[in-house]
């Protein structure tokens, strides 16, 4: 049995799912441990095109079991949907191979407004939200006012516990924004729109994986977002509502015992940073147009513009502390073929003091990127496929990370495709 977590070393959109989509040809089971459908996991292969929000990334692999763990924001509406625009485009989905935790907690309807309506009241100070309604939905669920997921099959019980959520919740939604309530009826239509058919995935999660457990299933688990966004230790306030720390995925998942061997920490070539908040080495106007173009950087959730920078060597390193990461796959090296010099992050002045150590949230904002140039290499590399046939100047930019982050490259991403990669 082998255990492998792969998990964002920066702020998230490092290419985390077009990884798990290429390695879940050596796993049983694939689980995603947190977040929710706040982000998007873009994968190219021989299936077509998919930005996946909620489904797992090892959905593509025949003979894979899929499981949606106890840590996720479980929305039924946008996880309903997106069951239905993977299967028209021939990918099948059954009880078989996507199973959802009966302990995940549901995303209610009124969480995307409550989360809207807030963003609208903090105006220029808002956090950037998706507005997917994952910061009133964790809120929720620590305050002990959400529904799990099991509670679908005990009608009786669910239908009063709702009444009582309502009830506390319309307080908030017409007393505090001065917003219309939500109804008994909008639920019961919910209810039967979105939560009923998703009925025959719930089961007991945790059984089924002490039992690949106990059978020496090879798992891995998935992560959303990166280490930048956790809401401990990354860029608070502007991070995301659940720990994106591939330490979580274990109690996330819904398999406590389970002990990590590997933990593949997924970087960009260069950084971007979707929303609000601190992002020290970021560009601007043509220099960020033209990289931003490149790399097609816009939010495989949102379309919104990625903000977009050099790779952050300073966060970077943070990032894979803070992971564990024992390996590290590189993506989009390719994007940076059109440059003649390519810029790296080094270190953060901070009033006057060179540092390489990611600052305390409240020093970010007078924190100034030190730039070095190194060589580019002008040429077409997306269809190279080992290292030696990389140009010089290529390789050279892949060991100068490796080295300066402390963490093996092992992967090199040339591509979006699951083919368009370099293992070294």
């Amino acid at each position: 049995m082998s255990t492998c977590v792969i998990a964002g070393i920066n702020w998230g959109d490092e290419g985390k799912g077009r990884m798990v989509d290429l390695l879940t040809e050596r796993f049983d089971v694939v689980v995603r441990y947190q977040g929710g459908g706040n982000a998007g996991h873009t994968i190219l292969n021989e299936k077509g095109r998919f930005a996946l929000h909620l489904l797992p990334s090892g959905i593509f692999r025949d003979g894979v079991i899929n499981v949606l763990g106890n840590g996720v924001a479980l929305d039924p509406e946008n996880l309903y949907r997106e069951i239905q625009d993977v299967r028209s485009k021939n990918v099948e989905i059954t009880p078989e191979n996507l199973k959802i935790s009966s302990r995940a907690s549901l995303l209610l309807p009124w969480h995307r407004t409550l989360d809207e309506l807030e963003e609208k009241r903090l105006a220029g100070k808002r956090y950037g939200s998706t507005k997917q309604g994952i910061a009133p939905f964790y809120s929720d669920k620590y305050q002990k006012k959400t529904v799990m997921a099991g509670e679908l099959f005990y009608p009786q019980q669910l239908k009063e516990h709702l009444r009582e959520l309502l009830e506390w919740k319309n307080l908030i939604l017409t007393g505090v924004y001065g917003a219309e309530p939500c109804t008994e009826e909008k639920l019961e239509q919910w209810l039967s729109d979105f939560c009923e058919p998703l009925k025959p995935f719930i089961c007991d999660t945790g059984i089924f994986l002490r039992e690949a457990q106990k059978k020496r299933k090879n798992i891995l688990f998935e992560a959303q977002l990166g280490a930048l966004r956790d809401p401990d230790f990354g860029i608070y306030p502007y991070t995301t509502s659940s720990n994106t720390l591939a330490a979580y995925a274990p109690i996330g998942s819904g398999l406590p015992s389970a002990k990590i061997d590997e933990v593949i920490g997924v970087v960009k070539a260069y950084s971007t940073c979707v929303g609000e908040g601190p992002f020290v080495c970021e560009m601007s106007g043509e220099e960020a147009d033209k990289l931003r173009e490149a790399g097609s950087e816009y939010g495989a959730k949102t379309g919104r513009p990625r903000r977009v920078g050099p790779i952050d060597l300073v966060a970077t390193r943070y990032g894979v502390g803070l992971q564990s990461a024992t390996k590290i796959a590189l993506t989009k090296l390719d994007v940076l073929s059109y440059m003649e010099k390519i810029p790296v992050c080094t270190h953060y002045l901070i009033n006057g003091r060179k540092t390489e150590e990611f600052p305390f949230p409240a020093e970010l904002a007078s924190a100034e990127p030190v730039i070095r140039y190194l060589d580019g290499w002008q040429e077409d590399i997306s269809g190279v496929r080992s290292w030696d046939e990389l140009p010089e100047a290529a390789r050279k930019y892949v060991t100068y990370i490796e080295e300066a982050i402390g963490c093996p490259v092992a992967y090199v991403s040339v591509g979006a495709e699951r083919e368009s990669i370099i293992i070294r």
